[in-house]
């Protein structure tokens, strides 16, 4: 399905009304003092929802009472881990088919911006409509909708926002320890204090995040390096100059707050990169023994 750019500009409206609706229903709540109000396992559902919002209800408390009675067990490193893994792979479950589209977009960049090339610089109406067309047709041969794969991503912000404030406010992860670690301490405070353990995670979070962002332009480039080889020709460019520099900005913002949130923070960001990009692989096989199926038939 090919949306038109009104309905493009009214979803994206939409999209960033429904984020600053969750941001301000996800504010963390801090005493007067300016601490966060931490959620531990005497903490009900009953009063936060009436001290607090619903987000914070029926969210953020059963995530962080996860991982309140988990840690005692485990250990919190390990409550985070299993936590992060079940709430990803239900979100998977239920959003399976906007983050296959999702990655299969990334995977015909090049036709996309080959397409675009063919009609750069055509603004009147009968050459809209033929790269409208053609759009169409390509998101169909490769079985992708992208109203599909917007709302896939909507449905998750929610859930994913809900595990980052559960971090923040389960009691058993504020005052417990990973690896000698204070929780609380930011990594920055932490290398400061020459405790050198601090510089690992955030280099180790720093590692996780920028492969999980590279992975899928990593897959595409092999795909059109593939795709040329066919042909006897150079591949396409798989990114624009904008995509990578929007890709720099983010790792560099994602850097600049891992160096000043606390060290929980650190450690939930890293497992959370961790099995974004096993998620990924997952996923790209997907999509490749679907191809090789499509192929056959």
């Amino acid at each position: 399905m090919k949306l038109k750019p009104r309905t493009k500009k009214i979803l994206t409206v939409l999209l960033f009304v429904g984020i600053a609706a969750t941001l301000t229903g996800c504010t963390v709540p801090r005493d007067s003092s300016g601490n966060i109000i931490l959620i531990d396992t005497t903490t009900t559902f009953k009063q936060v929802m009436s001290d607090e919002n619903w987000f914070s209800a029926i969210f953020v408390w059963p995530l962080a009472q996860a991982i309140n009675h988990m840690t005692p067990k485990m250990g919190v490193g390990l409550a985070i881990t299993v936590i992060t893994v079940i709430v990803n792979g239900v979100l998977a479950a239920a959003t399976i088919k906007g983050t296959v589209g999702s990655q299969e977009m990334q995977l015909i960049q090049p036709e996309i911006q080959k397409l675009q090339r063919k009609y750069e610089g055509r603004d009147d109406p009968a050459s809209k409509q033929k790269m409208a067309m053609e759009m169409q047709q390509l998101y169909a041969s490769h079985d992708i909708h992208p109203m599909g794969t917007m709302v896939g991503s909507f449905l998750q912000l929610p859930i994913l926002m809900a595990m980052y404030m559960a971090v923040q406010r389960a009691a058993a992860v504020q005052n417990g320890s990973f690896m000698g670690l204070n929780l609380k301490t930011t990594p920055l405070t932490g290398m400061k204090e020459g405790q050198w353990m601090y510089l690992l995670i955030f280099a180790l979070m720093g590692l996780t995040q920028f492969v999980s962002m590279y992975l899928p332009m990593h897959f595409a480039k092999k795909k059109a390096e593939a795709a040329a080889a066919k042909q006897h020709r150079k591949p396409e460019e798989t990114s624009g100059n904008q995509q990578k520099l929007m890709q720099i900005y983010m790792m560099a913002m994602i850097l600049i707050f891992g160096l000043m949130w606390p060290t929980a923070m650190t450690v939930y960001w890293t497992i959370n990169s961790c099995v974004t990009i096993v998620k990924t692989i997952i996923v790209q096989k997907y999509i490749d023994h679907r191809q090789a199926e499509k192929r056959k038939a």
